[in-house]
């Protein structure tokens, strides 16, 4: 395979690539992941989260392959017997695992999640696009020859940028392949396994640590009750497993799902929107206030000219309005309310009635499903009885009762200007005396 290149990283040690990975690496579209924060603002909460999406893509194309190697070793028979792959099959299908890995992440927005709601509007859907239809876009019209024409896949893999592009999108022609797009996004995916470390190591918290060597260890392959095959973590791996999903609520609740962050993301988002109106208001766009659709090589080239750096620039020259401000001298708006993570139905009531009250002196009320980095709880294949004849097909929250207990969160906050917060809360107050005298 050539001359293999090692990159130290914080979380996994070393990571390795050989040449073509080191020249995808070095194309201009993905060093553009250098200026894109992993968790855009966050690091004005958590001042040591200013990793960025290059070392997370890095990490997830590592772990992607430690889960593909492990699945391999464990279970050759049903790859070989059951699925029809042969040595040079998994080699390519591993080739193909790295590189989605790699890129999955390429199509990002500036500030990641948090420019994502600034994306602009699939017309086959009506629906936003996804920074996953960018990244796919991306790889295809602007990425094709570092991925198509470099000696190391010719000689051994001949993959298409399209099939990347595919793997990306999940979409049906995959076949038989679309089994291991769960490695890179599903309920067990090293997308996430490697973020819940990663951000963890940077932020300096403990909540998103779990047992990654253990949960890959247990890996495995299997048919579901449909015949189809699935990855699964088998019946030893049960507490790992439930640890991942624990490490998920953690930093959803203590992180993802801040206060003060969230405030950071509304600012942010509208900050964007007034740069891009400005700035694009000679392109031609159907909406310039959203950033170009992924549907041309011009468009693209366009989009992928938005980084963090240069949004960050233009607020600190005085643009982006008073939102722009508002981040600069960090006078964001201040919660005045919230409940709990499970709303009862007399809470809601009450943030109702609060919203009624405090009408024009909102600033935004903010929902945790509109969340970009939602918490739900997604059930785990878990495989009972490996290899002894009668193996049995469940999933984690039928056996785990903390799974089981896990529910998604569903909390609402109202936000107003730091100037009125304290009229605001004095109202608030006012609200939940009268109620409770009720």
């Amino acid at each position: 395979m050539g001359k293999l290149y090692e990159i130290r990283d914080p979380v996994h040690g070393f990571i390795t690539l050989n040449e073509w990975e080191l020249d995808i690496v070095n194309h201009r579209f993905f060093q553009r992941l250098r200026r894109i924060r992993q968790l855009g603002l966050t690091d004005m909460v958590y001042p040591g989260a200013m990793h960025t999406r290059f070392e997370h893509s890095l990490g997830v194309m590592h772990v992607a392959t430690r889960m593909f190697d492990q699945i391999r070793r464990r279970r050759q028979d049903f790859l070989e017997s059951e699925l029809h792959y042969n040595e040079d099959g998994l080699g390519r299908v591993c080739a193909l695992i790295r590189l989605s890995s790699l890129l999955h992440d390429v199509g990002h927005a500036p500030f990641s999640h948090a420019g994502e709601g600034l994306m602009a509007t699939n017309p086959t859907t009506g629906k936003p696009f996804k920074h996953e239809h960018y990244s796919a876009s991306t790889v295809v019209r602007l990425m094709k020859d570092v991925i198509e024409g470099h000696p190391v896949n010719i000689r051994n893999y001949g993959i298409k940028a399209q099939e990347i592009a595919d793997f990306l999108n999940r979409e049906p022609s995959l076949g038989p392949s679309l089994l291991w797009c769960d490695v890179v996004s599903g309920q067990l995916d090293a997308d996430r396994a490697d973020y819940l470390l990663r951000d963890s190591h940077h932020i300096g918290v403990a909540y998103g640590h779990y047992d990654l060597d253990r949960l890959i260890s247990t890996l495995t392959v299997t048919y579901d009750e449909t015949g189809s095959p699935v990855i699964a973590v088998e019946e030893g791996g049960e507490h790992a497993a439930e640890g991942l999903i624990i490490a998920r609520y953690m930093m959803f609740t203590q992180v993802y799902f801040h206060h003060t962050r969230r405030a950071y993301d509304h600012h942010c988002g509208k900050a964007v929107k007034a740069i891009l109106r400005e700035h694009q208001k000679d392109d031609g766009l159907a909406d310039r206030e959203s950033f170009p659709p992924p549907t041309t090589q011009e468009n693209l080239q366009s989009y992928l000219k938005w980084d963090d750096w240069r949004v960050l620039g233009l607020i600190a020259q005085g643009e982006g309005g008073g939102e722009g401000q508002a981040l600069l001298t960090r006078r964001h708006h201040r919660r005045v309310f919230q409940t709990a993570e499970t709303p009862t139905e007399e809470e809601i009531q009450l943030a109702q009635r609060i919203q009624s009250v405090l009408g024009a002196r909102i600033g935004f009320v903010d929902l945790a499903e509109s969340s970009w980095y939602k918490f739900d709880s997604a059930d785990i294949p878990l495989l009972l009885r490996p290899g002894q004849g009668d193996e049995e097909l469940t999933t984690l929250s039928t056996r785990s009762s903390v799974v089981k207990g896990l529910k998604p969160i569903e909390r609402r906050r109202i936000y107003v200007p730091l100037d009125s917060r304290n009229e605001s809360r004095s109202i608030v107050s006012e609200i939940r005396k009268k109620r409770s005298e009720t």
